[in-house]
């Protein structure tokens, strides 16, 4: 069941494919950083578009769409634009709900929204905890995580954060998508920490590169395989 999965990178944006709990295919897109696509029942997730990461203009159209927080490598509003119809519905925190002049539901961490009837998300605080890193991404400015739930299979993407209460509190995960670029998000220990804590089925780790301080991806699938399903797909 568990096992190290690598991608080789093709063409083509990748993607993968895993059965929910209620035997309905997700299907993950991966374009760059943290920006992800989700297919589900027919509708399309977006998950921080952003323009200089893929040609939005050119991918289905939104369905959902999920923003973390407002630095710009997550809140794009040239990529939500190309994306969304007058249909979407935005979901992001409150920050980002502010500098996109509304058309979108703010969420606190804790808050729940069901935009459709096979999506529920459930935003989870994002945070940094260590020392000197706090102001990258300070509690109080109330970034968000998400839990989805399709299909009965449940989700977590967990924005830009290391372990906090909140997140490791978190039970019967599916799939859990944890950011690993340093000095802003986990460091590889911090991942392993969270991945050992929370044992999710899969685990994708995302949000990494684009720094001078490289992640040891390696290092971190072995330090997990015992635990999970690592799958690791381009994303720098």
């Amino acid at each position: 069941m568990f096992g190290l999965f690598r991608k080789k990178e093709s063409p083509a944006w990748p993607t993968d494919t895993v059965t929910s709990r209620d035997g309905s295919p997700i299907t993950f897109t991966f374009f760059k950083h943290a920006s992800l696509a989700i297919e589900f029942a027919g509708r399309h997730i977006y998950v921080d578009p952003v323009a200089m990461y893929a040609d939005y203009g050119r991918l289905p159209k939104a369905d959902v769409i999920l923003v973390t927080h407002s630095h710009y490598d997550h809140l794009d509003r040239a990529a939500i634009d190309a994306v969304k119809t007058p249909q979407t519905v935005i979901l992001c925190d409150h920050t980002s709900a502010d500098m996109l002049g509304g058309g979108c539901e703010a969420m606190k961490p804790g808050a729940v929204s069901e935009p459709f009837p096979c999506i529920h998300v459930e935003a989870v605080a994002a945070y940094n905890t260590s020392e000197g890193h706090l102001q990258f991404h300070p509690r109080e400015r109330e970034d968000c995580g998400y839990l989805l739930t399709l299909g009965g299979t449940r989700i977590y993407i967990a924005g830009d954060s290391e372990p906090t209460p909140e997140m490791l509190a978190l039970k019967d995960l599916d799939v859990a998508f944890l950011p690993v670029n340093q000095p802003y998000t986990m460091t590889v220990d911090e991942a392993v920490e969270a991945v050992r804590t929370l044992r999710p089925r899969i685990f994708y780790p995302y949000h990494y590169g684009e720094v001078e301080e490289k992640t040891d991806i390696d290092r971190l699938a072995r330090e997990v395989a015992d635990v999970t399903d690592v799958r690791i797909f381009p994303m720098e």
